[in-house]
């Protein structure tokens, strides 16, 4: 089914601490919002590259996490804002590493992704076309 042309767009915002739990609730938010407009396809990948896209705010940035996932006739996009003003840089990494493949999954799974400058920090953005 999917949401009426007629109903888009359609935006949906989160705030949430850039804490340990914040990728859980984001990735619920993402998938919850998709299924609800009949976007249950994308749910998967969106709330996978949204975890990816939050634990990394957790991890290596600063500030509470701004989530919007913007819904268009043609595509969804996720952006995800923290409050610094460091780039991501993806890194290779090792077999053996716990980490560091969350932004290569983010870019292999995507449509589009981008770093977005803002006043306040940056947001980390990827887009999956409908």
């Amino acid at each position: 089914m999917g949401v009426p042309e007629h109903e888009l767009p359609q935006s949906y915002t989160l705030f949430t601490p850039g804490n340990a739990s914040s990728p859980k609730i984001c990735r619920d938010f993402v998938r919850s919002a998709l299924e609800t407009l009949g976007l249950g396809d994308l749910a998967d990948t969106a709330s996978l590259c949204t975890s990816e896209l939050v634990t990394n705010v957790h991890q290596h940035a600063a500030g509470d996490v701004h989530l919007r996932t913007a819904v268009e006739a043609t595509h969804v996009r996720v952006a995800v804002y923290d409050e610094s003003f460091t780039l991501p840089t993806p890194r290779r990494a090792r077999a053996a590493d716990a980490g560091g493949r969350g932004l290569f999954l983010v870019t292999a799974l995507s449509d589009l992704c981008g770093v977005t400058s803002t006043g306040r920090g940056k947001g980390v953005w990827f887009q999956l076309n409908r």
